[in-house]
Order: C-alpha cells, then sequence, then structure tokens
C-alpha cells in the first residue's frame, strides 16, 4: 500500500481535528443542553485553533524543504557536486525539484562534455606540438645544408626535394589533425545521398592508381555493380582510400589489394584486403590509437593518422571498422554500415 504523502497526512490532521471538535461539541451539548451554544461556541473556536496549528506546522515543514533545497543547490554550485533533490512526494514543490534535477542533470552533461572538449584540445595540441618537431628539425637541417652548399645546384635540389617532402608531410598531418577535431567536436554534419558504391570505390582506386603502377601493385574492385548506400561520399571515400593507403604501404610490388563489397538486407560491408605482410598480434588492438607506429613495421610513409581517421568517419556512419591479419600473409579490413 502506498503511504500517504505530506499533502495527504496534512488533510488527514485537518479531518481528524474537525471530528474530534464536533464530536466534543455534541457531547458537551448532549450532558449541558441548556449551554449549548456556549459549548459549540467554545469547540469551534478550539477547532479552529487546532486546524491554525496543523497549518502553521505544514508551513514550517514546508519551509525547511524549501530551505534545505536551497543549501543543496548552493553546495551543488559552490562545489560542483552531483546529485540531486529529493522529489519523492506528490504536488507542485516537488514536481519544481524535479525540473531542477532536470536542469541539474543537463548542467552535468554540458560540464562532462565541456570537460571531454577541453581533454581532447590538449590531446590534439600536444600532439600537433610532437608531431611537428621532426619535420620542422629536418627542414631547420635541410634548410642550412642548402644555404652552405649554394653554390652546388645539385646538391640544392636534392635538399630542396627533401624539404618539400616535410613540407607535404606537415600538411598532411596538420589536415589530418582538423578532420579528425572536427568529426570528435561534432562541428561536421554528414551529407548523406544515395551513391552507387562501385562509382565511389572507383574513385578510390583511381586516387591510388599512380602510385600502384609506380610501386608495380595491383587494386582490384569486386562487388555487384547496382549496389546503393546512403553516405556522404566525400567522408566515406576518405576513410576507404586511408585503408586502401595503408595497403599500399604494407605490401610490395607485385603484391594485390582487393576492394570487395556486398550488401545483405540490413548491413553493407565493405572490405579492403592485401597479401602483404600482414599485422602482428602485438598491434592489432592498437592500431587505430592516433599516431601509432608499429616497431615490427617497415613502413616509413605513413604518420599514424590515416586509420584512426578512417575510424573515425566510419563511425560517424554510425558503422564500424574491423581487421583481421596473418603474419606474412596479408590483412583485411572489413568496414559494416547499416544499409
Amino acid at each position: 500500500m502506498k503511504p500517504l504523502t505530506e499533502r495527504g497526512v496534512f488533510l488527514l490532521e485537518i479531518l481528524l481535528c474537525g471530528a474530534v471538535s464536533s464530536a466534543l461539541a455534541a457531547l458537551l451539548t448532549g450532558f449541558y443542553p441548556q449551554k449549548a451554544l456556549l459549548w459549540l461556541l467554545l469547540t469551534s473556536l478550539g477547532g479552529l485553533a487546532g486546524i491554525l496549528l496543523l497549518c502553521w506546522r505544514y508551513l514550517q515543514r514546508r519551509d525547511q524543504v524549501v530551505q534545505a533545497a536551497a543549501r543543496q543547490i548552493a553546495e551543488y554550485l559552490l562545489a560542483n557536486r552531483q546529485g540531486g533533490l529529493e522529489c519523492n512526494e506528490d504536488g507542485a514543490l516537488y514536481q519544481l525539484f524535479h525540473e531542477v534535477n532536470s536542469l541539474l542533470a543537463i548542467a552535468n552533461a554540458h560540464a562532462d562534455n565541456e570537460r571531454r572538449v577541453k581533454e581532447f584540445l590538449r590531446n590534439i595540441i600536444s600532439d600537433i606540438s610532437h608531431q611537428l618537431k621532426t619535420p620542422l628539425a629536418a627542414l631547420d637541417i635541410y634548410n642550412g645544408i642548402i644555404q652552405q652548399e649554394a653554390a652546388d645546384p645539385e646538391t640544392v635540389r636534392q635538399f630542396a626535394d627533401l624539404s618539400e617532402q616535410e613540407l607535404d608531410r606537415i600538411e598532411l598531418l596538420v589536415q589530418n589533425l582538423l578532420k579528425m577535431a572536427r568529426l570528435e567536436a561534432g562541428a561536421i554534419t554528414l551529407e548523406r545521398k544515395p551513391e552507387r558504391l562501385a562509382e565511389l570505390l572507383a574513385q578510390v582506386r583511381q586516387q591510388y592508381l599512380f602510385r600502384s603502377l609506380q610501386e608495380q601493385k595491383q587494386i582490384e574492385l569486386l562487388g555487384d555493380e547496382q549496389t546503393t548506400l546512403l553516405c556522404d561520399r566525400v567522408w566515406l571515400a576518405e576513410a576507404l582510400g586511408n585503408l586502401v593507403k595503408n595497403a599500399l604501404e604494407h605490401t610490395q610490388p607485385g603484391d594485390k589489394i582487393l576492394i570487395r563489397w556486398q550488401q545483405s538486407p540490413c548491413l553493407t560491408q565493405i572490405s579492403v584486403e592485401d597479401n602483404g605482410s600482414g599485422i602482428h598480434p602485438e598491434d592489432l588492438y592498437h592500431i587505430f590509437k592516433r599516431f601509432y607506429r608499429s616497431r615490427f613495421s617497415q613502413a616509413t610513409q605513413g604518420i599514424g593518422l590515416g586509420l584512426s581517421l578512417a575510424k573515425s568517419i566510419i563511425e560517424a556512419h554510425q558503422g564500424s571498422v574491423e581487421v583481421r591479419s596473418q603474419l606474412g600473409q596479408g590483412t583485411v579490413f572489413t568496414v559494416s554500415l547499416p544499409k
């Protein structure tokens, strides 16, 4: 049985007070009928006094509840404590407490989000400062050599080319970090449209075709030409391109990269398969971290952001990416996206 609320107890006390007053008036007028008017007046005054006393007590209790709530809110504002106001009773006051609790919950959520954003910005700034040290130091060395060897055109050309490579590295680093920052901060709205996967993946293949030909590697496509997917073409092509780029970095001349796709009633899967060097088991749980570089990898071209950025883009599409690999036999990245 549900216990009486504070308001219910108050109303019951008033009814009991009125009942006692009426019963006493009836009893006294029965014994002393000649003074019935006097007894009726006295018992009425007594009942009214009792009701006024009950009202005063009720208002005192309500005032104590409000004061306690005010102290809790003040403590929360001063110390940023987690918690809320008790609102287990019925009535307008406790409904107000419930709304205050909702506001406190929203404030907590905003505070948590602000802490995460600040932590993310600290990490990004730390990553940028750390990752820029190497190319900037190299540029400083190359510039010094160019100044010293200004009379030797071949040396100048050689180190100018190296400087250009480092500048490209810095540009790629900054662009990828900005993309990741925008994604993780929710500053990007994906423009999803129905896209034919064959066309999108042919675009990705074309982007890396020249490099694959230079490195004597093959990029092949395999899937239904009519398959469509609701996605942001630009961002998804960026993610899949990073997977292809990763495959190129871990394969040798003569190796093959296969981009395969298939679709079920509720899921679209895209896989990027290669028969390259594979990934060491120690690295499988870390390869999607920013700037992670394996101590077993022989690749030197990447900066450790491509896979992390690809994962962020795929998750922004409510999808997932998994990897399986075997040393010396190759790697398969599988992207799963809701149809």
